[in-house]
């Protein structure tokens, strides 16, 4: 049982550690705007990878292969989310400071933890490559075969706390970039590097390869 907790704690860290496009996202979240801003949207890294851990050790390679058809769309999809994001960051960074504060209620974007919660959530599960590398993890271990419910919950489990500690840490260190960075110059170069990053991430998902 423990075995398998590891298995998730470590396939969780494998999908989570490289930094990509959402990592990207979370850091200019947390320094443009706060840390509980950055931790709904890790979190919402975490339940998609959990999701789709939880697909995997229980439905194995029938789920994967039910996604592999319609992986190109879904990427492209993503891609085009994410270079909207990177439009509106930039956009956010470089518009005048002469309007009214606007209340919380109102903000638009990911600008709140709710909304930063369900839009990464939504943006992470338009990358179906993560169940297919879960799939294979949890497939290669079992030889083939499915696991039980209590050892593939115990993988889920360990998959869960991995991504979300590790993208927590990232939101942790996107608020310590914006106390660094706390004047209107600072906060305007780290959101216009963070939509420059996500961009280029984006574009490069789409790019033959």
């Amino acid at each position: 049982m423990t075995g398998a907790f590891l298995a998730g704690l470590v396939a969780g860290y494998g999908v989570a550690v490289p930094v990509g496009a959402i990592a990207i996202l979370i850091l200019g979240l947390s320094a443009r705007t706060s840390f509980r801003v950055g931790a709904a949207a890790a979190l919402g890294v975490a339940a998609a990878d959990g999701l789709y851990a939880a697909a995997a050790a229980l439905g194995g390679a029938a789920v994967a292969g039910l996604l592999a058809p319609v992986a190109g769309p879904m990427r492209l999809v993503a891609a085009v989310v994410l270079l909207a994001l990177a439009g509106h960051g930039a956009w956010r960074a470089l518009r005048p400071r002469t309007a009214p504060a606007v209340p919380a209620e109102a903000r638009r974007g990911l600008d709140t933890p709710a909304r930063a919660f369900a839009g990464v959530l939504a943006l992470t599960l338009f990358n179906p490559a993560t169940v297919v590398y879960f799939a294979a993890l949890v497939l290669g271990r079992q030889g083939g075969a499915d696991p039980g419910v209590a050892e593939a919950l115990l993988f889920v489990a360990g998959a869960f706390v991995a991504s979300a500690s590790w993208q927590l840490l990232i939101a942790g260190g996107g608020t310590l970039v914006g106390r660094a960075l706390a004047g209107p110059r600072g906060r305007r170069v780290t959101a216009l590097v963070s939509s420059v990053l996500i961009a280029a991430l984006a574009t490069a998902m789409v790019l033959p390869r």
